[in-house]
């Protein structure tokens, strides 16, 4: 399962920066304000094959009683419940306050996996400036610096070491016997309704209120001779509407279940058509590389005109998942699930699809003849041959020279050859370019 790290720490000593470090995006908003963060926030992270799932949380007052920090204190006590280590943060210029010593307490008394970060260290003498976070008694001070990204690397490094990950060598193999699907999508738009559907039984609760599957329950299930295990992920919603402690812990179990599954069906309500939230859910699964499916539930429950409106939405709200195939289903009344078991078997396939280095090239050197990249500069960018990366997603690596010139509209003309010519339906299809180094260019001339 795909590790957790929590960052930790009294507000405005650079939690949201160091966030943004781990994940190399901008997700948290980051500003010399306290108190900024107030939601928990979870983002992706790699260092070498190793990926993880960081939670960026508030600023963390134990003792908190009552008003906004009471519920913030409550969030931040879930993240750590959730996290296989904590990042317990510390400002290295404020130095040490009252409050880091309740939040070094109370991380001793859980006695998690933690380690202590001075963040803002850039240009301090560390034997210094840092003895004194010692007294919180959680061994070595780790010096960083988020904003410049010092130390950042070696932070990633101690941080997964304690959770015994294979090595990056290590290549883990590919069960293709089993077939892991996860059913994803907001609250109460079925999907425990529909694996007790396909179960033929009240295997999990299933009832008219929101938030009624609290975790990720997998399921075996067989059909025609294929085994699969089914997992009914919590709903996502979005953020402000999650309140409950119990309800916050449903996140990160299903983000983990996205990423450790072979397929993801992506359901959706065609009462309330496809909303931002949908569209977050989308985006999660296909940065993750799963197959999907989609499917728009209780379309037996709306008028013809309810049905342009949820068709048009899709269109519009999830056009990067044009690849993936498309149903309109009613679980409840078992209708149009037939096709949709086709669809995952498809998805399944394609992600699974091993393609020859001939055949990857010759299609390659069709459509370069077909129509050429746009010269860049001086020159045009040669591609010369292709072969397969990887599965679950595929992936196509492409040889050349001045590849680094090669638009994403020509890369988006590529995807579509070649996932016509391995009719890659149901998968996401990654394409990296590699540019060949001139073994003569040190030479002295």
């Amino acid at each position: 399962m795909i590790p957790v790290l929590a960052l930790v720490g009294r507000p405005n000593v650079g939690k949201s920066t160091l966030f943004n470090r781990l994940t190399k995006s901008r997700d948290a908003i980051v500003a010399d304000f306290a108190g900024l963060t107030r939601d928990r926030h979870y983002g992706q992270g790699r260092s070498g094959k190793h990926e993880y799932i960081v939670i960026d949380t508030g600023g963390f007052e134990p003792d908190a009683s009552a008003g906004i920090y009471k519920e913030m204190a409550k969030q931040t006590q879930q993240a750590v419940a959730e996290a296989d280590v904590v990042l317990f943060v510390v400002d290295a210029r404020a130095g040490l306050s009252s409050q880091d010593h309740d939040i070094a307490n109370y991380l001793r008394r859980l006695g998690k996996p933690c380690l202590l970060v001075a963040n803002k260290a850039e240009g301090m003498r560390e034997g210094m400036h840092l003895s004194e976070f010692y007294e919180l008694g959680l061994g070595e001070v780790l010096a960083v610096s988020a904003a410049h990204g010092q130390g950042i690397q070696s932070l990633t490094e101690l941080a997964l070491e304690p959770l015994n990950l294979p090595d990056d060598e290590e290549e883990v193999p590919i069960d293709t016997s089993l077939i892991k699907l996860a059913v994803a999508g907001r609250p109460n738009v079925g999907k425990s309704t529909l694996i007790n559907t396909w179960l033929g039984e009240e295997r999990l609760v299933a009832f008219d209120m929101p938030g009624t599957t609290r975790d990720a329950i997998t399921v075996p299930f067989e059909r025609d001779g294929q085994k699969f295990e089914l997992i009914d992920t919590a709903g996502l919603r979005r953020k402000g509407k999650v309140f409950e402690a119990i309800e916050k812990f449903s996140v990160v179990k299903t983000l983990q279940a996205i990423e450790s599954a072979n397929v993801v069906l992506l359901l959706l309500d065609a009462e309330q058509g496809v909303t931002d939230q949908d569209a977050h859910i989308a985006g999660f699964i296909l940065e993750s590389g799963r197959a999907v499916v989609v499917a728009i539930n209780k379309w037996d429950a709306v008028d013809e005109y309810q049905r342009q409106l949820v068709m048009r939405s899709i269109e519009t709200r999830l056009p990067f998942l044009k690849f993936a195939n498309l149903h309109y289903i009613s679980a409840k009344k078992r209708q149009g699930l037939g096709p949709v078991w086709s669809s995952i078997a498809q998805a399944h396939r394609a992600a699974m699809c091993k393609m020859t280095t001939p055949v990857l090239t010759r299609l390659l050197l069709e459509a370069v003849q077909f129509q050429s990249p746009q010269r860049g500069g001086m020159f045009r960018p040669k591609l010369r041959y292709a072969h397969q990366g990887g599965m679950n997603p595929p992936v196509i690596i492409i040889h050349g020279n001045s590849l680094e010139h090669v638009t994403d509209t020509y890369k988006r003309f590529l995807e579509g050859r070649f996932r016509k010519a391995f009719n890659l339906a149901g998968t996401p299809l990654r394409i990296e370019m590699k540019t060949s180094t001139n073994p003569f260019a040190d030479r002295d001339a």
